[in-house]
């Protein structure tokens, strides 16, 4: 009877991850490395490496944007699905700080790219694969400020972060997406310059290009289908279970529909 009773009012073990999202997780993160090494690869080998003062200047920005808006930007929106036990203030932090690390990356390449194209006297932001850029970058600095509003500054009541947070998630998610295709528009328009009619020869430079893109395609398909999974979402610790009913009580508690 004892041991019942302390079994009762001992505190509940956390909820293990399941498997088959570890295994997952495991290969996400083996795509992620496999196309920055790729990345480094292709640049090192096919456009004679990386350097800021130089007409290499320019091999900044595809490292770089891949690093921050590809492979950080996903890892980031996986958080809530690896540190699924520890305290949800510990979680948000980590997101926010990734997403820091993140802009702070793509922010360098795109300075690289706007002085490298000054310096040559190129034109900006007439092509597709530009637009697109501007757009991911400007909607991923909108969306973190929005996230740093609801979620992180103490101001933003329970409600509101309630109701904002759907939009918050399908942001994430439509963002990260729109970044995985500007990097394949980027890829092909950089292949399409330096290699011309030659790409459709099976060029070495083209060949090792389009794994790259088959690496980043497969590692943006892995991190959706891990989001969309809803049984593997985070399950409400403790405290998030209390606010969530004090909140049902405060909106429902006097609704037609609850007497």
């Amino acid at each position: 009877m004892s041991s019942s009773r302390l079994g009762m009012d001992s505190p509940a073990r956390p909820a293990p991850a399941p498997a088959a999202l570890l295994y997952y997780v495991a290969f996400s993160q083996l795509l992620g490395l496999a196309v920055v090494a790729t990345t480094g690869t292709w640049l090192g080998v096919y456009r004679g490496g990386i350097a800021w003062e130089s007409a290499l200047q320019f091999n900044v920005h595809p490292l770089c944007m891949i690093i921050g808006l590809v492979f950080l930007q996903g890892d980031a929106l996986l958080v809530y699905r690896v540190f699924r036990n520890e305290a949800k203030r510990t979680t948000k932090v980590l997101h926010g700080l990734l997403h820091v690390f993140a802009f702070v990356i793509a922010l360098v390449g795109l300075v690289a790219v706007f002085d490298f194209h000054r310096k040559k006297g190129y034109a900006d932001l007439y092509s597709l694969h530009s637009w697109c850029g501007i757009l991911v970058f400007v909607l991923f600095f909108v969306q973190w400020l929005m996230g740093f509003s609801f979620f992180l500054f103490p101001g933003a009541s329970f409600s509101l972060r309630s109701r904002y947070r759907p939009q918050h998630l399908f942001l994430g998610g439509a963002i990260f997406l729109l970044s995985v295709g500007t990097a394949l528009l980027g890829l092909k328009e950089a292949l399409l310059f330096e290699l011309g009619t030659k790409y459709s020869k099976f060029e070495p430079e083209g060949v090792l290009a389009n794994v790259l893109g088959l690496l980043l395609a497969a590692f943006g398909a892995v991190v959706l289908y891990i989001l969309t999974r809803a049984d593997w979402k985070r399950p409400l610790q403790a405290e998030e279970q209390a606010l969530s009913m004090d909140f049902k009580t405060l909106t429902e508690g006097d609704s037609p529909s609850s007497q």
